[in-house]
């Protein structure tokens, strides 16, 4: 099932710290029964013409996020604040 977003890119405020967007907690919650490792729920992820393979990831507050690669930032030319519309499916099973 795809699930889909709108959100604003924000960065943790470290060095080198990542780019993301929050994703929802009334689409995440639902998922957490399909968490592995640390509460890392196994997705695919798109914007725009741009998708990977990543995690929602646990934001330590109940909330998990979407980490924005470099190189899907630069294709979709995106920056911090950038409000954006994010789609994802959850994966399951091993890569191919």
């Amino acid at each position: 099932m795809e699930h889909i977003f709108t959100a604003k890119i924000e960065r943790f405020e470290m060095q080198g710290g990542w780019h993301y967007v929050l994703v929802p907690i009334e689409l995440s919650k639902p998922l957490e029964y399909l968490a592995i490792n640390f509460g890392f729920i196994a997705v695919n992820a798109k914007i725009g013409s741009s998708s990977w393979e990543t995690s929602l990831l646990p934001k330590g507050d109940g909330r998990h996020f979407i980490a924005l690669p470099a190189k899907i930032r630069s294709k979709e030319k995106l920056s911090r604040g950038t409000e954006i519309e994010v789609s994802f499916e959850t994966r399951t099973g091993k890569k191919k």
